[in-house]
Parts: C-alpha cells; sequence; structure tokens
C-alpha cells in the first residue's frame, strides 16, 4: 500500500461532512422495497461531488447504484444496502445524537456501514485521476428482504473482493454462518372455543412439534452451535374459536462446518417422527430460503491491509465469524470472496435502540480507504 496516498486519502475524510451524511440517511425512512428516496439523496451527494452514479433497476422505483473509480475492472466493491426494517414507532424512527452516539432506525444496520463508504469514496475520488485504484461502490436494495439488489448485480458483475459494512464492531468477518429460514404451517379443525375436544387446536399441534424439534442435538441449544430462533407464529383468528391453522416462521444460523442440508435434513427427520407421535398432525414445512456459510483464508491482502491500517488508527485487529445472515452469502455464492466489516453492532440492529459512534463511523470509513487502496494482485 502507498502510504502516501493514504495519508492523503484519510486527510481527505471530512468528519462533519460524514456526520451530516450519516444523519440524513437515518432521517430518509426506507425499508425494504421503500428505498428510492435514500437512494435519490446519495445520488444526489454523489454527482455534486463530480462522480458518475449507474442506476441498475431492480423493480419499479427501486434501484441500485453503482459507481467505480480507476482504470481497470475493479478487483474489490464496497458494498452497503440502504434499506432497513421496518419502523418500530413511524412517527419515532430518525436520528438522534448524544455523546457521539448516534441512534435511530437503520444507524448499525447499514446506514452507518454506507455513510462510511460514501465518505471513503469521496475522499478517494479528491486523488489525482492517475493515483486512483480501481475499486467500485455498490449501494444495493433489498437486503433485509431476499437480496434482490445483490443478486441483480451479481448477475452483471462477480468481483474478486467485496467488503460489505455490516455491523461489526469493525471486527473483521472472513468466516460467515449459513442460514436457513423455514415456515411451517399446522393445520386443524375449527370449533366453538367451549368445545375444543370436537375441533383439532392447530397451536396445540404446532408447540408439540417445536418442542420435539427443540430435543434434537442439532437444534439443543445447551450443546448445539447453531443458532436456532422461533422469530414469529400467527394463528387463524375468527373470534371465539380452536384455530384451524398456525404458521410459524425460524431463523436458524448455522456456524461453518455445519451444512444447509444437514439442517434440512434433520427438521425433515423430526416431522416423520412428529407425524408418527402426534395425533392427527397435519403438517407443511417449506424452506424459504437458504445460504451456506463460508470460511475464507486469512493469507490475502485485506489482511495485509487491516494489518497496516488498525495500529495506525489505535485499533486491535480482531476476527470472528458473522453470525447473522447478509448479503455475504450470496456474493460468496458467486465466486466472490466477501469481507464482513464495519460500524455498529448486530446487539441493538433491529431494535428500539439502535445505535452507532461517530468515532465507528469514521474509522469504518478511513479503513475502507485503506482496503480500497490495498493492491489486490494476481488470483
Amino acid at each position: 500500500m502507498n502510504e502516501q496516498l493514504l495519508e492523503q486519502t484519510w486527510n481527505a475524510i471530512d468528519p462533519d461532512r460524514l456526520k451530516q451524511l450519516l444523519f440524513d440517511l437515518v432521517e430518509i425512512y426506507s425499508p425494504s422495497g421503500k428505498e428510492e428516496d435514500v437512494q435519490l439523496h446519495i445520488e444526489s451527494v454523489l454527482q455534486s461531488a463530480g462522480v458518475t452514479v449507474q442506476r441498475q433497476k431492480v423493480d419499479e422505483e427501486r434501484f441500485n447504484l453503482v459507481v467505480t473509480m480507476g482504470d481497470a475492472e475493479p478487483d474489490l466493491f464496497l458494498v452497503g444496502h440502504v434499506d432497513t426494517v421496518p419502523a418500530w414507532d413511524i412517527d419515532d424512527y430518525g436520528p438522534s445524537e448524544e455523546w457521539g452516539v448516534v441512534r435511530g432506525l437503520g444507524a448499525a444496520d447499514m446506514k452507518g456501514g454506507c455513510a462510511a463508504m460514501i465518505e471513503a469514496w469521496l475522499a478517494l475520488s479528491s486523488l489525482p485521476k492517475a493515483e486512483q485504484p480501481s475499486v467500485g461502490l455498490l449501494l444495493a436494495v433489498g437486503e433485509e428482504e431476499n437480496g434482490d439488489g445483490s443478486s441483480l448485480f451479481l448477475k452483471t458483475c462477480t468481483p474478486r473482493w467485496a467488503v460489505i459494512g455490516e455491523p461489526t464492531s469493525l471486527v473483521a468477518c472472513f468466516n460467515h454462518y449459513g442460514y436457513v429460514e423455514v415456515s411451517l404451517t399446522t393445520k386443524g379443525r375449527r370449533i366453538h372455543s367451549s368445545l375444543p375436544e370436537l375441533g383439532h387446536n392447530a397451536i396445540e399441534s404446532m408447540l408439540r412439534f417445536l418442542l420435539l424439534l427443540d430435543r434434537h442435538p442439532l437444534f439443543d441449544r445447551r450443546q448445539s452451535q447453531l443458532v436456532y430462533s422461533i422469530r414469529e407464529m400467527s394463528s387463524s383468528r375468527a373470534g371465539f374459536v380452536v384455530p384451524d391453522q398456525c404458521d410459524t416462521w425460524i431463523d436458524l444460523h448455522l456456524p461453518p462446518g455445519i451444512t444447509t442440508h444437514q439442517v434440512k435434513e434433520a427438521i425433515q427427520i423430526c416431522a416423520a417422527e412428529a407425524r408418527r407421535t402426534i395425533q392427527d398432525l397435519d403438517l407443511e414445512i417449506e424452506f424459504e430460503f437458504s445460504a451456506e456459510g463460508y470460511d475464507l483464508d486469512l493469507d490475502n491482502p485485506l489482511v495485509e491491509a487491516l494489518e497496516s491500517a488498525c495500529p495506525k488508527l489505535n485499533l486491535p485487529l480482531k476476527f470472528a465469524p458473522f453470525r447473522s445472515h447478509s448479503d455475504g452469502n450470496l456474493f460468496q455464492q458467486a465466486g466472490c470472496n466477501p469481507l464482513i466489516l464495519g460500524p455498529g453492532s448486530l446487539e441493538t440492529a433491529h431494535t428500539a435502540d439502535e445505535q452507532t459512534s461517530l468515532q465507528e463511523v469514521e474509522n469504518a470509513a478511513r479503513i475502507y480507504a485503506a482496503l480500497a487502496l490495498q493492491g489486490i494482485g494476481p488470483p
């Protein structure tokens, strides 16, 4: 890495501009499917700085933003998603700051990372053209739902490396949990709730199956590394009756070494046992989405860049697996090597207390700039 270029780029990072950008991004409500307003704002910020921005249409009024610099095809893309989960309180989702901590929907997941990437890009674009690295920037839609933004991008471009700014507290995640999303439906017979013996309660069937599933060694929280979370449960509601349908969604996060096939097979085995042992069980199972985990070799140029940059920022270099789902799974499946690293933490993401610190966001911008300036070298 050219230390002079790194210093020049870091000097071009503007903390005040970065803070304003973060506030603007959090202020704009952009749940999955309604990302147009935030993309228009980002596009305006980049174009005002003289950056050429390409729109990549994903759906009606939904588009990715793609930017490149340098003379060669980028081997590295900085990747952020601009969508968030829906607001807990539509009247109170915007940003607030206290003692350098910014709170608000998307502050961690992942508008802090997006703001840092955009600021790093603006700093890099201030370099003389001949000194600018060949690097790309993707600001994608739809990550919190089905990853349709990144999926479309990967049909047209598969960089060798990607840096994805999910919240990791700046811990470098070169390995990543897999993910399986499961929907379960049990059906019963509706009857007046004062006569349950004449009907069949779909909720009771669901609970019995979930208790059986919990006893399988793979899903036993006391002995398995697999993360098993019942995300949602709902039933048919029609007044004072025994419910005739119950729907449940389960998130399963798989540490490297456990495959999606193992998980699906274990669930089917439990279902076969349940059908033998639970009276009148009517159970349907759908695997709505799955992605394998991965474990990248740490002997790579991005680790070299981190080993150089982190001491300069007085930051420890830490490695850990990323234990949530992200677009990193999609990038890895497409043949890219994704590093997950960003400001904020999963502990507050998707909660009413979502937050990140301005110092972490600024440090992230400096790290992204260093990674962009690192020569990737031959495959």
